[in-house]
Parts: C-alpha cells; structure tokens; sequence
C-alpha cells in the first residue's frame, strides 16, 4: 500500500530569463518581460511529494518535520530573497526557468531522501503557472 504524502513551503525570488547566446532582440521576443534586465521577482509556492510505503512502526511515509527540515535547509536557506542569476551556484549558467528551477530542488532533495521513495516537485511560480518534475 504505497500513500503520497505532501509538504508545502514558500518562498520569494527574483530573476532574469535569458540566453547569453542570443541577441538581446531574440531574448526579448521569447521571454518578454521576464527577459527584464533589472530582473523581476515571484513568491513561489513550493509542494514536495513523497511517496512511499508507510511504516509499521511510525504509521509514516516520511517524518514531515524532517521533511520540512531539509527543505528549509537544504532550499530555502538558498534560494528565499535571493536573487537567483546572481546569488546562487546553481543558476550561474543555468536559465531560471521555473521547469529548471524545480529540476533543481528534486537534485537537491534527491541526495537527501531514501531512493525506496518516489520524489515529485511541484512548483508554482504564479497562481496559474506552474511544474512538476519527478525525476524522469
């Protein structure tokens, strides 16, 4: 009997959509005005899923408040009020687009959780844009 088991978190971030490699004028017409050069911010909203088999001994999935711990750790220390272009490793040569940035956190959160759990990152970048990535 496999059960999901969900976390959500938050957090604020700013960013710029752009390709080095391209003319300001092609990076103006595919990302408009997310392509800002003064960047622009969102307030993510961030569900972890996991899903697994519960345990005969806890009655868990997964301990949530460790959940929540290493998502605050490992996540959101890096990534709430910064500015992800120019603030963290992560994005230095890689577009932060809200698909990249959820391939991301799953890396991040995949080193840290048991393989025996299914891992799915949801992430909303506005109220009506969002993704999800579940590592395939």
């Amino acid at each position: 009997m496999k059960v999901k088991v969900f976390r959500k978190e938050h957090f604020n971030a700013a960013h710029r959509l752009n390709n080095p490699n391209w003319s300001e004028e092609k990076n103006q017409a595919v990302f408009g005005k997310c392509n800002n050069p003064h960047y622009h911010g969102h307030n993510y909203e961030l569900i972890v899923t996991l899903k697994g088999e519960i345990n005969p001994e806890t009655g868990y999935v997964y301990d949530m408040k460790l959940l929540s711990d290493l998502i605050k750790e490992h996540v959101l220390r890096k990534f709430d009020h910064k500015n992800l272009n120019l603030d963290t490793d992560e994005f230095t040569n890689l577009n932060p687009t809200a698909e990249n940035i959820a391939v991301v956190i799953w890396n991040i959160l995949r080193e840290k959780i048991d393989r025996k759990l299914e891992l799915i990152i949801r992430l909303y970048e506005t109220e009506r844009n969002f993704v999800e990535y579940d590592g395939n």
